[in-house]
């Protein structure tokens, strides 16, 4: 149902309850009863109308409805699209922080054991070249 249509909908309800007072009144005056009164043609056309409109409301109401949630859902799904990008660079600064000080930690660390590995490092294995070299030597 077309959403603008709610205006008109509403005032052809508002019509057509009108139209079901003046009814009403008419056949009261006439002294019928209400049995007699609820089967009259013209009141069951009437109360369709009013049956028609009422439903028509319905769904224009459903639609909105269904408008606001679609809408609520894309304004939430842009902002935790916003909020992922926002972490990771929250998480990139922490870890940049502490990655700062694990690398000067790390400097430290390290010049210290390199120190030692060289005092205790033994030789490094000889190619082919220096062994031939030392065989011709001890000839």
């Amino acid at each position: 149902m077309n959403l603008k249509a709610r205006i008109y909908v509403e005032s052809q309800k508002k019509n057509a309850e009108a139209k079901l007072e003046i009814r009403l009144t008419l056949l009261k005056e006439k002294g019928l009863d209400s049995e007699s009164i609820s089967h009259d043609a013209t009141v069951r056309e009437i109360k369709g109308m009013i049956r028609k409109a009422n439903s028509r409301l319905a769904s224009i109401a459903a639609q909105e409805k269904l408008n606001q949630e679609r809408a609520q859902a894309k304004v939430d799904k842009l902002a935790a699209e916003k909020a992922a990008r926002e972490k990771p660079r929250e998480e990139e600064a922490v870890a940049e922080a502490k990655g700062k000080k694990e690398k000067k930690e790390k400097k430290d660390k390290k010049e210290k054991p390199a120190k030692a590995e060289k005092q205790g490092k033994p030789e490094p294995k000889k190619g082919k070249e220096e062994k031939k070299a030392e065989g011709q030597e001890k000839q």
